[in-house]
């Protein structure tokens, strides 16, 4: 068997087209060398690990990991020239069911194959498939240009943007997820419903309960970890078996695809423990629901000023936090659906329960949608609290980095800041259904013309065809409230 180094995670040159960014500090990483050398240092490393077989992937517009095995030599000739991957990936649901409304692809094409190029910087051994390496796809056009509709193609747009104002966007997700003593048989034998919690009752930021689950919990920071995904906390939260992980900052691009790949980690590493992990914004009406805090900071292009800050300021915030805040309320009821993707999004919506109602900010302040936090230049940032557990990554951190560098462009000045009960405050209110946002977003002009108007019409439509689904359905709670008594 070939030797294997301690090397988890490689660190190669960044894809032709991106600006030169800070460097890569993750741990056990290989230097990067330039090109053409990329691939050779590649095959060295594959030696090294021991590598037999490549996992290939890319996020559709749900959120869900899209992929396949392929073997080591299928890899270099990808790396070298591209592969195929059927577009159905864009025409279907979450349930694998086809859109009857999509422009991109459908039986009006043919559902024939979109080209993707691998992404040789995110290469990464799975810990728990250590023969294997994972790397990711850029699906792009047939002249090489970004496939507008792939969220991961929509948030390098983004991040690009803010580099050309001179930015450099440092991001950091938080998620909170339920997990269940359940298997997907189970599940489906049960009719997802009176499901088993790994530990019962309410347990906050319990020392006890993360001990009683030590070997699932330090399976999921090792695995993360030599994942190249570093938690900067674990522990659990208010509601039977829910736990909460803050993943590491990074800039932008890096985060996003941390913040994706984390919750499919935990989904994998659940499984192999016989345990389902649940990331629905809302499990139960009687319990808290479940976030996908989104960190973000702006800094220069050096990385060595947090252009949030102003030591001149009474409250440390600078004109471009101001402003920045200022695009992200203004935005914010129009670009809804970006953030609250599903129809359960909005049943975490809930005065009182951790989870905004209306459009407001405020310093330390967990009870608005924007939170800002810290006051000195290292600290110096914004959580934003409107997003889910739900989100996908790359659409909510892509979207609300647009919103606020809409806001620097225009100069927007926020409202007054909310010092009290954000649920009490007059302020704008969200969109409580699905439908109702992805009518916003659809007439939102401001919309297309800073996330790109093919990139919005797919997402609208697809918003809207899960909102149709929604309305057919006979639920559980209809049977039960109207079957006997009507």
């Amino acid at each position: 068997m070939a030797n294997r180094s301690k090397a988890k995670v490689i660190t190669l040159p960044q894809p032709a087209g991106r600006r030169a960014r800070s460097k890569d500090k993750e741990r056990g990483t290989v230097r990067a060398l330039r090109e053409p050398s990329g691939t050779d240092l590649l095959h060295k490393w594959f030696e090294e690990q021991g590598v037999r077989q490549v996992k290939l992937g890319a996020v559709d517009v749900d959120g869900v990991w899209r992929g396949k095995y392929v073997s080591v030599e299928k890899f270099f000739s990808a790396c070298k020239s591209g592969m195929g991957f059927c577009d159905v990936v864009f025409g279907w649901d979450i349930t694998d069911e086809l859109l009857d409304n999509t422009r991109v692809t459908g039986w009006h094409t043919g559902y024939p194959d979109g080209h993707a190029t691998v992404d040789i910087t995110t290469g990464r051994i799975i810990p728990w498939e250590p023969d294997t390496a994972a790397f990711l796809l850029d699906f792009v056009n047939p002249d090489g240009s970004p496939f507008e509709p792939s969220p991961r193609q929509f948030l390098q747009k983004m991040g690009q943007r803010a580099r050309d104002m001179g930015f450099l966007p440092r991001f950091g997700a938080e998620y909170e997820f339920f997990i269940f003593k359940e298997t997907p048989q189970s599940l489906k034998d049960k009719g997802f419903a009176n499901l088993t919690p790994l530990t019962p009752g309410m347990f906050g930021y319990s020392w006890l309960r993360t001990s009683a689950s030590a070997p699932l919990v330090h399976a999921v920071i090792d695995g993360c970890r030599d994942f190249g995904l570093e938690l900067e906390g674990f522990h659990t939260e208010t509601g039977p078996g829910v736990f909460e992980a803050a993943i590491r900052y990074d800039d932008l691009e890096k985060a996003a695809d941390k913040a994706a790949l984390f919750k499919t980690v935990v989904k994998e590493i659940c499984s192999r423990h016989g345990l389902t992990a649940c990331f629905m914004a809302k499990v139960n009406e009687k319990l808290p629901g479940c976030s996908g805090h989104i960190h973000q900071s702006l800094w220069t292009l050096k990385n060595d000023e947090n252009a949030f800050h102003d030591p001149e300021a009474a409250d440390g915030m600078s004109t471009t936090m101001r402003h920045y805040i200022g695009g992200l309320m203004t935005l914010m009821p129009e670009l809804t659906a970006l953030y609250w993707p599903t129809v359960n999004s909005y049943k975490r919506s809930v005065e009182n329960t951790w989870a905004p109602v209306t459009a407001t900010w405020g310093k330390e302040n967990r009870t608005t949608a924007v939170r800002v936090i810290g006051d000195s230049p290292k600290s110096m940032r914004i959580e934003y609290r409107q997003t889910g557990a739900d989100m996908n990554a790359y659409i909510g951190m892509g979207a609300s980095l647009a919103a606020g560098l809409w806001g620097i462009e225009n100069e927007v000045e926020p409202p007054s800041p909310c010092a009290g009960n954000g649920y009490s405050a007059e302020a704008p209110m969200l969109p409580r259904s699905l439908k109702e946002a992805v009518t916003l977003l659809k007439a939102s002009k401001r919309a297309k013309q800073i996330l790109g108007e093919e990139f919005v019409d797919h997402f609208v439509r697809t918003r809207e065809w899960e909102a149709r689904r929604y309305e057919r359905a006979v639920t559980n709670w209809e049977l039960e409230r109207y079957m006997e008594l009507i």
